[in-house]
């Protein structure tokens, strides 16, 4: 499957993995500031944006699979929400193909359970499915709601996500969307975390509505090499709203600027 994608800057290889509903536009100015210190490639997942291919890609796995086909090395596999659980299983099934992972606003799951509290309710998430079907531009458009406050700053985020959503790329296609909540409500590698070997860096906003805070806290409790980084005051896309401490925190991934040993260490944990 092939996925639209560019390419910028030198340097090692980093991925930029969006959400759901959204396409490679959204990370704004973040490759650029990233392609000093990266080989960025930003991408538009399979039925997202300008990847506009008929839809094959229905699991999770599939999703991974086709970034998979264009990741040019062993590459920093950066995902937000549901790129996140792709950069997850990317790195579980080709380790060899992750050098290391930064998590933004992600969550092993993302659903609730009886024994999962820190998620959506399986009400809110099942009427995000059933109009979704009626109206897939008013859904994503609630769903692109709960990235922001409700103050005056993030009634301005909301309005340039709608704008980078609707008008640069094209909109997603609805089966695409059926298939990234399919994957957001069934996937759950909770049990998997241990597994995974990349030290990882969780970028995790304060005020993240979507996912919530105490996921990033047993994220960075349950992989063996992390590091949390919590942004106080940003909701689910910090990479928007607090541009400048974001891409700091990702360019102190590269090999070379941090030594592996201190983003590695065990159960390690930052909060700012």
């Amino acid at each position: 499957m092939s996925l639209w994608h560019e390419r910028q800057g030198s340097g090692p290889d980093l991925l930029l993995i969006h959400g759901w509903g959204m396409h490679g536009g959204v990370w704004g100015d973040l490759p650029a500031s990233l392609a000093r210190h990266f080989r960025v490639t930003t991408l538009d997942l399979p039925g997202h944006g300008r990847s506009r291919a008929p839809l094959a890609a229905q699991s999770l796995g599939d999703f991974t699979d086709a970034v998979i086909e264009l990741c040019p090395a062993p590459a920093v596999w950066l995902g937000w929400s549901l790129g996140g659980l792709v950069a997850l299983d990317a790195a579980l099934r080709y380790p060899e193909k992750v050098t290391r992972l930064v998590l933004v606003g992600a969550t092993p799951k993302f659903v609730q359970a009886p024994d999962w509290p820190h998620a959506m309710t399986v009400e809110v998430f099942a009427e995000f499915a059933r109009s979704l079907s009626h109206d897939y531009r008013a859904t994503l458009l609630r769903f692109l709601s709960l990235h922001v406050g409700s103050n005056e700053d993030g009634r301005a985020l909301l309005k340039q996500l709608r704008a980078k959503v609707f008008t640069s790329h094209g909109d997603p296609q609805p089966a695409a969307l059926a298939a990234g909540l399919a994957i957001l409500e069934q996937t759950d590698l909770r049990a998997r975390l241990a597994d995974i070997r990349a030290p990882t860096l969780v970028v995790h906003g304060s005020h993240d509505r979507l996912a919530a805070p105490a996921a990033a806290e047993y994220l960075a409790a349950h992989l063996p090499q992390v590091r949390l980084l919590r942004i106080e005051g940003a909701g689910h896309a910090p990479f928007l709203s607090h541009s400048a401490p974001f891409a700091q925190a990702v360019c102190a991934v590269a090999p070379g600027v941090l030594p592996p040993a201190t983003l590695a260490r065990p159960g390690a944990a930052e909060v700012t």
